[in-house]
């Protein structure tokens, strides 16, 4: 793997039954801002999910900062930012236990970008809200305030601006602007189409 490359993907493939997802797919990103780009039922959040260890690849290889994710899955997920918005694994914590549960994890966590996240994300009333009484773009965005904050060298957004009120989308797209070009994390979005005013370092677009 070249020096300067963070994610290297080879060879990825994954189908559901009698539906090919990805046929060996290979990427080669060093750190910024990357766009994962397709229509519906296309394999984007699939993707995502074999990037973040959750789903593992039929065929291929996953690598984050030197770390294989086949062998060695807990040191590679310990490098990952992910949450699948849709997901209600979280629903019995309210925000701020979350929120305050993340530090632990992510050796690189900045508590001032979350404090301004919470700020731009207007989230200071939903707080202490159970995740199951969160509507769904206060969801995503607490999601995204802590991911943003994680300082995770692979950090991971599902269609973040789905439900997101117009002040917080132009939030979303400052911070992920800010993303672009940093050398020290990689943080990938899963979108339909590129987001408007944002320079994307990387780009994939997959087809069925």
């Amino acid at each position: 793997m070249a020096e300067n490359v963070m994610l290297q993907v080879d060879g990825l493939c994954f189908a559901y039954p009698e539906c090919a997802v990805l046929d060996g797919l290979s990427l080669a990103w060093p750190g910024g801002l990357a766009l994962v780009q397709g229509d519906e039922s296309t394999g984007k959040t699939t993707l995502l999910r074999m990037l973040a260890g959750e789903l593992a690849p039929q065929a291929g290889e996953v690598t984050l900062q030197g770390v294989r994710q086949r062998g060695a899955l807990q040191a590679y997920q310990a490098r990952v930012f992910w949450h699948d918005p849709r997901s209600a694994a979280l629903d019995t914590l309210t925000a701020r236990q979350w929120l305050d549960g993340l530090p632990a994890r992510y050796p690189a966590w900045d508590a001032a970008a979350l404090a301004s996240h919470v700020e731009g994300f207007a989230l200071q009333p939903h707080l202490d809200k159970p995740f199951y009484a969160l509507s769904t773009g206060s969801r995503r965005k607490v999601l995204m305030a802590g991911g943003l904050a994680s300082g995770a060298p692979l950090t991971l957004f599902d269609e973040p601006v789905a439900g997101l009120d117009k002040p917080s989308i132009h939030h979303l797209l400052s911070a992920l602007a800010a993303a672009a070009g940093r050398g020290d994390r990689l943080v990938v979005v899963a979108h339909y189409e590129a987001l408007p005013g944002v320079a994307w370092d990387h780009a994939v677009t997959l087809v069925r």
